[in-house]
């Protein structure tokens, strides 16, 4: 076996056990920003809106969840605590953070992931950066659309006021990788492929911070 060949299957061998660890990551454990809440006229009453809640179904609510469930519950009381939140424009922000925050991790822009991640996603984010970077490795890697966005799951600490909304992402994207000579050493940049993440973000209702924190992932 000559040693450009060795070389090769060295590389080929690295780049396995980096999409390995990448996979890993995208599906294990700081935030985007909610849109603005919607002022209503001088004078009104922020409790308006939960008299609707109380005499019969949210639309906003079990257009996501099953009404009655835990989720549902827990999205209501995330009402209470905050007037202006609404489970429809949270989850519009959460596709564009997905986006943000993917298409910056194949990319390896450490900088462009800092503002989306909790401290520990980051840590873990970045250690896969800077082991496909020691390599000499490269992602190219274009975004195509998310296919598929569902709330999973809700839940509300009362005490704490802390949120968490897990949703279900299907994406699309194109993705190669390339060793330190340019060489594509796996996927096709014409192959379209499919990535399911399961993604937890959470941020204290009521607070002044606007920024929903990516707590968690899963594959």
């Amino acid at each position: 076996m000559n040693s450009s060949l060795l070389s090769l299957l060295v590389l080929a061998g690295i780049a396995i056990f980096l999409i390995l660890r990448l996979r890993s990551v995208l599906g294990t454990r700081e935030g985007f920003e909610k849109p603005p809440a919607r002022q209503g006229p001088a004078g009104a009453d922020p409790r308006r809106d939960f008299e609707v809640i109380e005499g019969g179904p949210d639309n906003d609510i079990i257009d996501h969840v099953d009404d009655g469930s835990d989720s549902a519950k827990a999205l209501a009381a995330m009402k209470m605590a905050e007037p202006g939140f609404r489970v429809g424009e949270f989850l519009q922000g959460s596709r564009q953070a997905y986006e943000m925050i993917l298409m910056s991790f194949e990319r390896g822009d450490v900088d462009g992931l800092r503002p989306f991640l909790a401290d520990d996603v980051m840590e873990t984010f970045e250690s896969v950066i800077q082991e496909r970077n020691a390599q000499g490795l490269t992602i190219d890697a274009e975004f195509v659309g998310v296919r598929d966005i569902a709330l999973q799951e809700a839940t509300f600490d009362r005490d704490s006021s802390e949120a968490e909304i897990t949703v279900r992402f299907v994406g699309e994207l194109t993705s190669v990788v390339k060793n330190a000579d340019g060489e594509v050493i796996e996927g096709d940049a014409s192959a379209i492929k499919r990535q399911r993440d399961v993604w937890t973000f959470a941020r204290t209702m009521g607070s002044e911070d606007p920024n929903w924190a990516l707590v968690a992932t899963d594959g």
